[in-house]
């Protein structure tokens, strides 16, 4: 999972807004495999090897539901070590009997798709190996096709599920925005990502270093969807791991070049991309 260190520059948690602490804490861990870290009152650390905190969940007071339409979190989405770890997964869903809200094939990774109770979204995915990537210059081919569901649970071990693998991480987070090309303007020139895909005039995939994606934007909401209220379910903020001090002084320096705020909050540098999703800056 070279993708996922020095020198790029990754997701590696997310903060969720939450109707119901307590619900959401035992969906987590019995249905997603997560290991409570730290809990207090209105908020809980979720994490995959008891100490990384991957997903950071919280009930705010007076908390709305998931408002449609508008912009935030389309999906996060945790990147699971290997094949036979996926297996086990889809194991535990049958066993389970947790409904899934897609599974496919996209050449570069396999995954599969739910929502917690809330409705916010969430893949579970396993990648192919770089090497059988397949590239047009600087866009990588992906596509979504049927999974092969019976070909993934024959890579299993036997093993019984245990929850998620100590070495799983936040492989990417998809959002939806409300237009393409000031958020363009944002994550490329302002955080220094790369375009590795464009899917017609509605999406766009972008990363460092080669990799498929670390974070998706589409306008599927709509062109000119709004921002979520304050406290209405959904993602709070994500952060993005910079590989040191000089390289997120440069992305700052360039976020206010192209006239972005940049804030400091509790010591962390955070800032909005153009449909008000946040993201804190950290190393």
């Amino acid at each position: 999972m070279n993708f996922h260190r020095e020198p790029n520059v990754f997701v590696s948690q997310v903060h969720l807004k939450v109707a119901d602490l307590n619900r959401s804490i035992t969906f987590y861990q019995q249905v997603i495999g997560f290991q409570l870290i730290e809990q207090t009152e209105n908020k809980a650390s979720l994490s995959a090897d008891g100490k990384t905190a991957l997903v950071t969940i919280e009930q705010p007071e007076n908390i709305r539901p998931k408002q449609p339409r508008t912009t935030g979190l389309y999906h996060f989405a945790l990147l699971l070590p290997s094949r036979s770890d996926l297996a086990k997964v889809i194991e535990h869903f049958i066993k389970i009997g947790y409904p899934l809200q897609g599974a496919s094939d996209h050449l570069v990774s396999e995954a599969l798709y739910l929502a917690d109770p809330d409705g916010n979204g969430i893949e579970i995915y396993a990648d192919r190996p770089s090497t059988t990537w397949k590239w047009n210059q600087t866009e990588v081919v992906m596509s979504t096709e049927r999974l092969d569901i019976e070909s993934i649970l024959a890579e299993g071990d036997g093993k019984p599920w245990s929850g998620l693998p100590s070495d799983t991480i936040m492989g990417h987070i998809h959002l939806h925005v409300s237009e393409l090309h000031k958020t363009e303007e944002f994550y490329c020139k302002g955080l220094g990502f790369d375009i590795v895909t464009r899917y017609g005039g509605q999406a766009l995939f972008i990363s460092t270093g080669r990799y498929h994606h670390h974070i998706g934007l589409n306008t599927w909401n709509g062109i000119g969807a709004p921002a979520p209220s304050e406290n209405s379910v959904g993602l709070k903020n994500f952060t993005l791991i910079y590989p040191n001090e000089e390289t997120r002084k440069a992305a700052v320096a360039s976020l206010e070049k192209i006239g972005a705020a940049v804030f400091q909050e509790n010591g962390q540098f955070m800032t909005e991309d153009p449909s008000g999703n946040r993201i804190l800056l950290s190393l």
